[in-house]
């Protein structure tokens, strides 16, 4: 019989064996601008796939970040992306592009309502069969999808409802479509419809903490790996605070940036132009909505506490990226806009994601460009499983890896069909909020330029005007006028690699 130690001997060598053998069998799962053909195609498999808890919210600008100590905690210990950009500012087409990885002119969804957008748009078009849940839950993941999924989801009339609807690729299913209030919602809980009233129980970001923990405790107890996806309708207005932060911070102004209130907008596009500045009552509405939005937060960073302390219960820790996101910006003030986050400036296209997980370098910031169409091929490929070459992003592991990256892109497309009029939509802009017409830009590192369809342009040199206070498209060069519109037109029609090639 053998000894303890000769059994630890011999259990190391039959470790490394394995080891060596399965490095030799398997390649590897990242690819540059290229890509596979099949998202279930596995290259390497991992001997123990990671779970992904993605907390995605809703109208999240950067300046409500000071105010999450969780997300704080996550930047120390991840990876920050300080130039992730949103393909559209508006939630519908913002979460097409995020759950497929495809711009808004490849999923079709291009506003919240038909017959330009919304669920029954998606659905119609087949992007339910492409996104990233589908993908992961062929190669053996549980998925779960709690709180909002796309406007139009849950209908009014009870004829014809989608409301008991599930999806393709979601193994578990807690979702509601009149969210936004955070209470008087009916929740979708796999088919099964229950009513949640006004007691503090009902809190929408309550329930689903509630439900996420169980659904991470029955994950670990299947030995499945997981993808939960926590979908917030906060802090998208009215940004309902939970019970207990309802008089908390009480003190809260808004940031008042240097182009805050604007004095001179006379170089702005046409739309803008005419907006009055702000009186003394609407900078108080803009500080109470700010601080409502401070107040609404908390509640989606205690959740993102709890889950994190859930994962680590289990064990899970070191196996689990956590992933927060908003689908797009928000801007109070700005430009003298009131309200909104249709424009393309950065309050509204530049958003936070921030990253950490195994292998993830702590406290780093990153500074190379994402958009919302990464997010669906770097959930494959975390997953063991290669971007299919029909996606427009490209996988950001590489970067959360630390891996030396050759042609990373330099720009960010952005396209926006405006304006909005439909006065059932809960993305309506408010009077003066800004509601441009329909417009296309581009992002450098240095310049943000803007085509309207009515023939308005905008141009901004960054370096010189991070705060995008002087339009300077009159005096920009012809030369760079031209490779700015050729980029603009390569970008409206590109598809799959002709967009990671950009």
């Amino acid at each position: 019989m053998l000894g303890a130690e000769q059994r630890r001997w011999l259990a190391a060598l039959v470790a490394g064996v394995l080891l060596l053998a399965g490095c030799a069998e398997t390649g590897t799962g990242g690819r540059g601008k290229g890509g596979g053909k099949n998202a279930s195609a596995a290259p390497s498999e991992r001997a123990k796939k990671p779970n992904i808890v993605y907390v995605l919210t809703d109208d999240l600008s950067w300046d409500l970040v000071d105010y999450m100590p969780n997300v704080k905690r996550l930047q120390r210990r991840g990876l920050t992306f300080s130039n992730y950009f949103v393909a559209d500012t508006l939630c519908c087409p913002s979460r097409a592009t995020i759950l497929t990885g495809k711009y808004p002119h490849n999923t079709g969804v291009l506003s919240n309502d038909p017959p330009f957008g919304g669920f029954d748009v998606f659905n119609a078009k087949g992007n339910e069969q492409s996104t990233f849940a589908a993908a992961l839950q062929k190669a053996g993941y549980r998925t779960a999808l709690m709180g909002k999924y796309l406007n139009g989801y849950e209908p009014t009339k009870a004829q014809g409802s989608s409301r008991t609807y599930i999806p393709p690729g979601w193994s578990e299913w807690q979702v509601t479509g009149l969210g936004y209030a955070n209470y008087n919602y009916n929740l979708n809980g796999n088919g099964t419809l229950t009513h949640y009233g006004r007691k503090p129980g009902d809190y929408l970001n309550t329930v689903l903490g509630a439900k996420a923990t169980d659904f991470v405790n029955r994950s670990a107890d299947s030995g499945q790996p997981f993808l939960l996806q926590m979908s917030t309708f906060t802090p998208h207005a009215p940004a309902t605070p939970a019970p207990e932060d309802g008089r908390s911070f009480a003190n809260v102004r808004a940031p008042r940036p240097p182009g805050f209130n604007e004095p001179d907008i006379s170089d702005k596009p046409g739309w803008l132009r005419k907006y009055p500045r702000l009186r003394p009552r609407r900078l108080k509405e803009i500080d109470a909505a700010f601080r409502q939005r401070v107040r609404a937060v908390q509640s989606v960073d205690r959740m993102i506490g709890q889950l994190e302390a859930a994962v680590n219960a289990r064990g899970a820790g070191a196996d689990t990226y956590f992933v927060f996101n908003s689908d797009n910006g928000y801007h109070l003030g700005q430009h003298r806009l009131r309200e909104g986050k249709l424009t393309a400036y950065d309050t509204d296209i530049r958003v936070p994601l921030v990253v950490a997980g195994p292998g993830v370098p702590a406290g780093r910031t990153e500074a190379r460009f994402a958009q919302n169409t990464d997010i669906c091929p770097t959930f494959q490929e975390l997953a063991g499983l290669r971007p299919p070459d029909s996606v427009d992003g490209r996988s950001l592991v590489p970067l959360l890896h630390g891996q030396q990256v050759n042609g990373w892109r330099s720009t960010a497309f952005i396209e926006h069909r405006g304006p909005n009029y439909a006065h059932d939509d809960p993305d309506l802009p408010r009077k003066y909020g800004g509601n441009p017409p329909t417009y296309e830009a581009v992002r450098t590192a240095g310049e943000l330029y803007v085509e309207y369809e009515n023939g308005d342009r905008e141009y901004y040199d960054l370096a010189r005007d991070p705060h995008e206070l002087g339009n300077m498209w009159g005096q920009a060069p012809a030369s760079r006028k031209a490779e700015l519109r050729s980029v603009i037109t390569s970008y409206r029609t590109c598809g799959g690699p002709n967009c990671r090639d950009l």
